[in-house]
């Protein structure tokens, strides 16, 4: 395992942004403001030589972009807007938005940016990432050439970004800026837990007492934004169960959320429960598929996990808001040890690195809220994780639906069980650590066949006819 320290604020793993995709929108978003910002900086001749604009998508991007929505993310990027401030709609009615108001602004001067500004380059690549993209600057003679590959040499600017996962955004030349070592250094779960027993913490109190080191934040500060964090979850829940109608793209798929929380309510004991979980679980996906706002937990695709397991938290257990809180910051440090040793993306490592983690994110939330110890914590997130091992993202016509949305709901049970299993067994006959089992996802994501990881060239994806 790596013996990087984490050094990642709670705000970069959870963070508000437009669905369907934390790689393919909130990522090409995050580069097409970054270029906007960049090119307004340049002289003026380069910028009164500027005719148009060219970006170049590779790898998944290429693959599953329409369905992703990455067109549409980057070009709103371009635009001016940022995945934190943009219209909680900006990609759904994206369509809608006037070719003149569809313009990147330089200062001197405005470009026309829209979809067939898009090139859908090539899947295989040798590029450091799987999602790649080229934003160029292009003049009149850019413009009159057939081939892209001439670009690199002649664009009067360009930028070669990649969307690493979970929203994150690296680019050609970026270097890794000097972290600030955390008061309470852990790189692993072992590592954490140690920490924890030689300083005599609590989970919660560690992790607070990082995030201020690393975000210079207060701790009001903190818990006013993780509040804010779970009002937007909540929300998105409360959105998505009161749409109807069919989601965007070729599948035609029907919202479900709705319909399923009509009928929990009608459902006895243990019924009435999984199914408005599942209802819950179903409308942060579904909204999510529609290129709405959701938080990242720790990506898009996974983002109806964690929301639904904080709504039970709050109705069935009548858990307040202080103790979501902590259920959170112990969720958070199950998704960074995630990040950390193995991933997060499904580009990467497959849906194991975003149900698969998202799970075990929420089955940590329930047992940190509940009071047990860390031990059974990590027993809880160990056992969420591991039944998730070897999930292939596999998403049919490349839309974040089939069998994503379904898949949230899945995971918000499983994480309940796990979360059950962990608290009622004896925690010291446990045998599989959370370590063990990242290292695990790790090693099975790298030998994970690129079809099956987010390019919708096998699996479900193949076998399912899309009309």
């Amino acid at each position: 395992m790596t013996n990087k320290i984490i050094a990642m604020s709670i705000f970069d793993l959870l963070k508000t942004g437009p669905g369907p995709s934390s790689s393919h929108t909130i990522g090409p978003m995050k580069a097409g403001f970054n270029f906007s910002v960049r090119v307004k900086a340049l002289n003026r001749e380069i910028l009164n030589r500027a005719k148009g604009i060219k970006i170049r998508l590779y790898g998944s991007l290429s693959a599953t972009g329409r369905g992703h929505g990455t067109d549409r993310a980057v070009i709103a990027g371009l635009m001016g807007n940022e995945p934190a401030t943009c219209p909680p709609t900006l990609l759904s009615n994206f369509l809608t938005i006037p070719k003149e108001r569809k313009i990147i602004d330089l200062g001197i001067k405005k470009l026309p940016v829209d979809l067939e500004n898009i090139e859908y380059s090539s899947i295989r690549h040798n590029f450091p990432y799987n999602n790649t993209l080229i934003i160029d600057l292009l003049s009149e003679q850019d413009l009159s050439r057939d081939a892209s590959k001439d670009l690199h040499n002649t664009a009067l600017f360009s930028m070669e970004y990649y969307s690493i996962g979970g929203g994150f955004l690296q680019w050609k030349g970026w270097i890794e800026q000097d972290n600030v070592i955390p008061p309470h250094p852990y790189s692993n779960m072992t590592e954490l837990k140690k920490q924890l027993k030689d300083k005599n913490l609590s989970l919660e109190r560690l992790l607070l007492q990082n995030e201020m080191a690393i975000s210079g934040l207060t701790e009001e500060e903190i818990k006013v934004k993780l509040d804010k964090i779970i009002y937007v979850m909540k929300d998105t829940v409360n959105r998505g169960i009161n749409t109807e109608g069919v989601l965007p793209g070729p599948i035609g798929l029907k919202r479900k959320a709705k319909r399923l929380k009509e009928r929990a309510d009608s459902l006895q004991t243990i019924d009435q429960y999984l199914c408005l979980l599942d209802s819950y679980a179903y409308a942060v996906a579904e909204e999510n598929a529609a290129g709405n706002t959701i938080v990242t937990a720790p990506t898009c695709g996974a983002a109806g996990v964690i929301p639904a397991v904080i709504m039970i938290l709050e109705e069935h257990f009548h858990l307040d808001i202080l103790t979501q809180r902590s259920g959170l910051l112990a969720a958070a440090a199950i998704g960074f040890i995630a990040k950390n040793n193995a991933g997060i993306v499904g580009a990467e490592v497959g849906c194991q690195g975003e149900i698969g983690v998202a799970t075990a994110m929420a089955a940590a939330m329930i047992a940190q809220s509940q009071g047990y110890s860390p031990k059974v914590v990590e027993n809880a997130a160990e056992i969420a994780l591991e039944h998730q091992l070897g999930l292939t993202c596999d998403p049919v016509c490349g839309y974040v639906q089939i069998p994503c949305i379904e898949r949230n709901a899945i995971g918000a049970v499983k994480a309940c069980n796990a979360a059950l299993i962990a608290e009622n067994e004896n925690s010291d006959t446990h045998m599989v650590s959370f370590d063990a089992t990242v290292k695990a996802m790790g090693e099975i994501g790298r030998d994970m066949n690129s079809k099956f990881k987010e390019t919708a060239l096998g699996g479900l994806a193949v076998s399912m006819i899309c009309c």
